[in-house]
């Protein structure tokens, strides 16, 4: 491991920035910085280097001359070792990567120990382990041709050079989920952190430099506010897959923007997830999971379930508990253990929340409780929603707010009905008994399911969505092979010897 050459803010940048770009091996600054604020104050934390069309191309440059260059495609034992180099370094920083992320996302004790730092770092261990194992090749047999048997297989290779866009809300998670499988794969990556949390997405950047024997170029991180950085990375020829996580309309963007090159596009987009509760329920259990998961980062996920569906005629039974449950959430300061529920991101996404409740209420919905925005920083209260149309703006747009949508049904087929009346297809969760709630579960078209509070989140277990929530799958075995290519290779067998060990 060697000491990258830092190179300093340029002189004249508005700011000193708290944390460097890493581009082909180096730590840089940038000619402009931009604030990245604390949400549960509003102060400005720090500032990041705004990077600029050049240092996307320069990042973009040094990716493929690493990809093209260097044996680091084709070296499994090299990428074995960095990756249990990084995943070393990220549990040995984890004081100092914990305090970034609550300071920056506005995440809980709680979070840290989940999605927000222990469990994304678990992802690279497993992508490190997995390489070891894996087989890279595949033996398809003979077949018979022109009178000779024909032996063939399969070798997988990496795709090449990714653009690795994440967005603001679990940023760890967002980029090790898809940097450590790149890596495994062979790939080369730039990496652009999300323009509202960008320190914590470079200090990733900064472990990588100086804690692991990654080449230079390999892995590159930017952040910037600068939406041209963006197309940089979606439309240069020298970019071969693109990969994004942030909303429906961006995505579409995006593989807008990648078409013309064709480009591998692999998207994790949007949700508007339906929890259902089944007549047979534990209306205890099923209000206590609709109500704590709705605030889980104050409800800043994609998988979450902002739709809740309830028997008609146990609709205001159901409503007392959820209302009794969002009671008892404590919110406030994320660096207090007993705060249960953190800020949003920042103002801008506060204003949106609120005026998409405010919305809801004027087309005829009910606000049962919440619905205040609460200073100092961008927190917003758990609100409850029912007597809501399912057609309407607040049933069918991503809030991404601690806000919950009640809505009424008559049977199951009208349940399953409302549940897929979506253009996502994320997440889903059910509650009732085993065998009726997983029958009804498998006619909801969504990339993952809840049974009864069941967890599918981890570092094995495929993530990702149907229909217009996304384009292939995080994590898991199939995490990886998103980032590879398939060559099929063939030989006459009177002249199989002649291959050598190529197989």
């Amino acid at each position: 491991m060697g000491s990258p050459e830092t190179v300093t803010v340029a002189e004249g940048a508005a700011h000193d920035v708290d944390r460097h770009m890493l581009i082909d091996g180096r730590l840089v600054g940038a000619e402009r910085s931009f604030p990245s604020l604390n949400p549960s104050t509003g102060d400005v934390l720090g500032y990041a280097p705004d990077a600029s069309v050049g240092d996307a191309e320069a990042a973009v440059a040094a990716a493929r001359r690493a990809f093209d260059t260097t044996d680091w495609s084709t070296n499994v034992e090299l990428r074995i070792h960095c990756l249990e180099q990084l995943h070393r370094a990220l549990v040995e920083h984890r004081d100092e990567m914990g305090k970034l992320t609550t300071d920056e996302v506005g995440a809980t004790p709680a979070l840290l120990a989940g999605a927000q730092y222990d469990q994304p770092v678990e992802i690279v261990r497993y992508y490190a382990d997995l390489l070891k194992s894996y087989p890279m090749t595949e033996d398809l047999g003979h077949v018979e041709s022109r009178g000779m048997q024909h032996h063939r297989w399969v070798e997988k290779e990496a795709a090449g050079v990714v653009a690795a866009i994440i967005a603001y809300n679990y940023p760890n998670q967002l980029a090790l989920a898809k940097l450590a499988p790149a890596l495994a794969a062979g790939c080369t990556v730039i990496l652009k952190a999300a323009p509202d949390t960008p320190l914590v997405t470079l200090a990733l950047g900064e472990l990588i430099a100086k804690h692991t024997d990654i080449p230079a170029g390999v892995v590159n991180v930017l952040s910037g506010a600068d939406p041209e950085v963006g197309a940089v990375l979606t439309t240069s020829p020298d970019v071969d897959m693109v990969t994004f996580t942030g909303s429906t309309p961006t995505g579409r963007a995006i593989m807008s923007a990648a078409s013309d090159t064709l480009k591998r596009v692999f998207l994790e987009l949007g949700g508007k997830s339906a929890a259902i509760v089944l007549d047979d329920a534990d209306f205890n259990t099923a209000a206590l999971f609709a109500a704590f998961s709705m605030v889980t980062h104050a409800g800043q996920g994609c998988a979450l379930t902002s739709r809740l569906l309830v028997p008609r005629t146990h609709h205001d039974e159901i409503v007392e508990l959820i209302k009794a449950n969002f009671g008892f959430v404590r919110y406030g300061d994320p660096n207090d253990p007993q705060t249960y529920m953190g800020p949003l991101i920042s103002a801008k996404q506060r204003d949106k929340v609120d005026g998409m409740v405010r919305r809801a209420v004027d087309a005829g919905a009910t606000l049962v409780t919440g619905g205040e925005k609460k200073d100092p920083g961008f927190f917003y209260t758990p609100t409850l929603l029912t007597d809501v149309d399912p057609d309407s703006e607040i049933a069918q747009e991503e809030v991404f707010g601690p806000v919950l949508a009640v809505i009424a049904y008559s049977d199951e087929d009208d349940a399953v009905r409302i549940a897929n009346n979506s253009i996502y297809g994320l997440s889903g969760a059910i509650f009732g008994g085993r065998e009726r709630a997983l029958a009804m579960a498998r006619r909801i078209r969504t990339g993952t399911f809840s049974i009864n509070g069941g967890n599918y989140f981890s570092p094995d277990a495929p993530f990702g969505g149907y229909k217009q929530s996304g384009i292939g799958r995080e994590m898991g075995e199939a995490g990886l092979e998103e980032f590879l290519e398939r060559k099929t290779f063939a030989v006459p067998e009177e002249t199989e010897s002649a291959a050598g060990d190529a197989r």
